[in-house]
């Protein structure tokens, strides 16, 4: 009775121990191609980019021109990222401790969103599943806010 007992709550709870599994590696992998982009950049290796953003790639964002007050906009292709990654830190304008951190809000099976703070600001993606593989397809960003005064 017993083994019977212990053989119904492994069926029961195995099928959730490996789904949670999934979705753990899930995050991860999103994590790490957000990993990849930042570091692609800071660390002057465009074949990162090219791993973790799919060439489609639609990149906007907002910063504040030295000088002045207001907003500016920028759009970025992934060919452009490419070569910001292979030029940005080339004279190691990025100190050693900048910031990366990554926090993923969601994924789904085929989407996904995450949220980087990097040197340049914050960075809001989306993710979406190719060929097994995680991979920005629009990025919002701007250069850090502005503080309250």
């Amino acid at each position: 009775m017993k083994k019977l007992i212990l053989v119904i709550a492994a069926l029961v709870l195995l099928p959730g121990s490996v789904a949670a599994q999934g979705v753990d590696a899930e995050r991860e992998a999103v994590k790490q191609a957000v990993l990849d982009y930042v570091e692609g950049i800071y660390e002057v290796n465009p074949a990162r980019i090219e791993r973790s953003v799919h060439p489609e790639l639609a990149k906007r964002g907002f910063f504040v021109k030295k000088g002045e007050a207001a907003y500016s906009s920028d759009v970025m292709t992934f060919q452009q990222l490419v070569e910001l990654a292979r030029n940005y830190n080339k004279g190691g304008r990025v100190p050693k401790d900048a910031p990366k951190e990554v926090v993923v809000f969601d994924v789904s099976d085929q989407t996904a969103s995450a949220k980087l703070t990097a040197v340049w600001g914050i960075d809001y993606i989306h993710l979406a599943k190719y060929d097994g593989k995680w991979k920005f397809v629009n990025v919002l960003w701007q250069t850090p806010p502005k503080p309250n005064k």
